[in-house]
């Protein structure tokens, strides 16, 4: 039974306390999947030296993590569109937590294939976490500001990821740690901790269920025609499902192949050295994310994507090529721009879709198969050459998120443009048609961004 309108209200009708208490709560759960994710990019190289697997074997882990994304993130979405956010939450916390605890039979009796089946759990109640929180921030107040918030709430899960790497650096790769899962077991079991706090204090805590409050253009175009465009029709969430499977993908395999990467420059560094230095990445990463909110307060999302997925790109073509230190500074960079990419694409893919907010969360979610699907594209590339040529595979998923968000500026500008020729024709046209299926006739026949002019 889908939620009546009574009890859902909009962000604009949160009182400043409201707001900004709603808004903490929903961002602390980014600390679970930000921690999570950085864990297991450092689980790849250890568990190449425990299990003795190629490169390859070991993005079984991604597998597993990411296509529980693919299977669960549209059911997460259908399901908060009936039960609401908070009871989504405690069910994407439960899943989390159990998946967390299973993982340490996996460790004590060193079984990879319990590792995969315990990181697909996770990943379904990560998931679930990741459909609840990103569009209840994204309609979290006036969709102009919406890539601007989903970027500072992301920025505490890029704080919480670059703890994996550190926590790996210490107690992973050292001594006889090296060689075991005795350390693994036990930050697994802290894991499963966390979901369980964050489960009791989610119970005593209020969370006003809303709903998303859609630009005044929009709000035109259903009073004009009649009711809100499809989800099918919303090309620019469905292109946008496409560009977050090849970013989530790229940005994914730059981080998995990290530690083999250093280490394989031929310069000195060691498996404990190079996780530490990934972990100096993921710091990188998070203040560019901080810079981007900045950023986004005064330049377009689509305008800012298109330049940091150009950047994008560039450098991770140079990390293929270039040799030693230069290769290592340039996936520095590639780190710092990749920072914006992924709330920018999601708050885009997902603006003003009002009814279908939580329906279009979850296909934008399920997006991150793609980091089940790259690692392993990469995976056999290193196999066959080496580490640093592999890193093309991410470039080719850089390249697709610039051509959609240069594809994005091209369609705004072309329908400002059209609107600006035309506003006084169609404004005289709107004002004569009072019959609704003759201004439904118009808007068919008429350039959508016209219309939004009509007032």
């Amino acid at each position: 039974m889908i939620l009546p309108p009574e009890m859902t209200r909009t962000g604009a009708q949160l009182g400043r306390k409201q707001w900004a208490y709603a808004f903490a709560l929903v961002t602390s759960l980014s600390f679970t999947w930000g921690f999570s994710y950085g864990l297991i990019n450092v689980l790849n190289a250890h568990f190449q030296t425990v299990f003795d697997i190629t490169k390859l074997q070991s993005t079984f882990l991604q597998l597993a993590y990411f296509g529980a994304y693919f299977v669960s993130a549209p059911f997460a979405g259908a399901l908060m569109r009936r039960i609401g956010y908070k009871k989504g939450i405690h069910i994407g916390l439960g899943l989390y937590s159990i998946g967390a605890i299973f993982c340490w039979p996996s460790a004590k009796f060193e079984k990879y294939g319990g590792f995969i089946g315990s990181t697909f759990v996770m990943g379904c109640g990560l998931s679930t976490l990741e459909v609840a929180a990103n569009s209840y921030v994204t309609v979290l107040g006036t969709p102009h500001y919406s890539a601007a918030r989903l970027n500072f709430s992301h920025g505490f899960p890029a704080i919480a990821s670059f703890a994996g790497p550190l926590i790996a650096s210490r107690w992973f790769f050292t001594g006889a740690n090296a060689t075991s899962l005795g350390t693994v077991q036990w930050v697994y079991l802290a894991v499963a901790g966390l979901g369980i706090v964050l489960n009791i204090l989610f119970f005593f805590f209020d969370l006003p269920e809303i709903i998303e409050d859609s630009e005044p253009d929009e709000k035109n175009e259903v009073a004009i025609v009649g009711g809100p465009v499809p989800l099918w029709k919303q090309y620019h969430c469905i292109f946008g499902f496409v560009a977050q499977i090849a970013f989530y993908g790229a940005q994914v395999t730059v981080v998995s192949f990290a530690v083999n990467f250093f280490v394989d420059q031929g310069v000195g560094i060691n498996p404990s050295k190079a996780s530490e230095l990934l972990s100096f990445c993921q710091i990188t990463f998070t203040i560019g994310r901080f810079i981007g909110v900045v950023i986004l307060n005064y330049i377009d999302p689509a305008l800012l994507l298109s330049f940091y997925g150009f950047c994008c790109s560039l450098f991770c073509l140079l990390v293929s090529q270039l040799p030693g230190y230069g290769a290592i500074r340039c996936l520095f960079c590639l780190f710092f721009f990749e920072s914006i990419c992924y709330p920018c694409i999601f708050a885009l893919g997902t603006k003003n879709l009002g009814v279908h907010t939580k329906q279009g969360t979850g296909l934008i979610v399920m997006g991150s198969i793609g980091g089940a699907l790259y690692p392993l594209a990469q995976g056999a590339l290193a196999d066959r050459a080496y580490t640093q040529r592999s890193y093309l595979v991410p470039a080719s998923g850089h390249i697709a998120v610039t051509i959609y968000a240069v594809g994005l500026v091209v369609d705004q500008v072309r329908k400002r443009g059209f609107s600006f020729r035309n506003r006084n024709e169609l404004s005289a046209k709107c004002a004569a048609v009072a019959d609704v299926q003759e201004a439904k006739y118009l808007h068919d026949h008429s350039n959508e961004c016209i219309l939004h002019e009509h007032q």
